[in-house]
């Protein structure tokens, strides 16, 4: 059994939650998410929440029971908080700013890498050494984050390149005479 299956959804005051088939559409202060879940969960509307039980008893169905849950969870907090990931860059000459719609990073290469912001997503810089990716969908901020983090990523031996905010490197010792 799925402990976090068991728990409904609960639906905060500001938000709205609609749930048509397999089609489940959160409305909030933040803006509107949609998604279609699988069909070996049944999802229904109770007093003050979403409910999320497994459609048979069989592995598959138990199996996306907790994570068909837990998109909704997520679709709920964020319209109303939202998401956010921060990358940190480290090496001589390493920085990044803000082009109109577009981040601009200069990564060491002979070019400076051009990154159009896809819609949804707010980038902020803080620093230049600094990166913040904010967005209502959890999918697609972390999907963003990485994209970005993939053009230099950390390496273990100086650690230059593009890491998360909380991410440890670890770091190795060089050669010896």
């Amino acid at each position: 059994m799925s402990r976090i299956g068991k728990k409904a959804v609960s639906v905060p005051a500001g938000v709205t939650a609609n749930v048509s088939g397999q089609t489940v559409t959160v409305k909030g202060p933040k803006g509107e998410l949609k998604t279609i879940l699988n069909e070996q969960v049944l999802v229904k509307m109770e007093q003050g929440g979403v409910k999320v039980d497994p459609i048979n008893k069989t592995k598959l169905a138990r199996s996306s029971w907790g994570m068909s849950r837990t998109l909704v969870a997520n679709m709920v907090k964020g319209v109303t908080e939202g998401f956010s990931k921060s990358l940190e860059i480290n090496g001589v000459g390493y920085r990044a700013a803000l082009n109109g719609k577009n981040l601009q990073l200069n990564l060491g290469y002979s070019h400076d890498v051009v990154y159009p912001v896809p819609a949804g997503i707010e980038i902020k810089v803080p620093k230049p050494t600094e990166i913040v990716v904010s967005g209502i969908n959890k999918q697609q901020v972390g999907q963003v984050a990485a994209e970005i983090r993939e053009w230099r990523g950390p390496e273990p031996y100086k650690g230059k390149g593009v890491k998360y905010a909380n991410e440890k490197i670890f770091r190795k010792e060089g050669k010896k005479k």
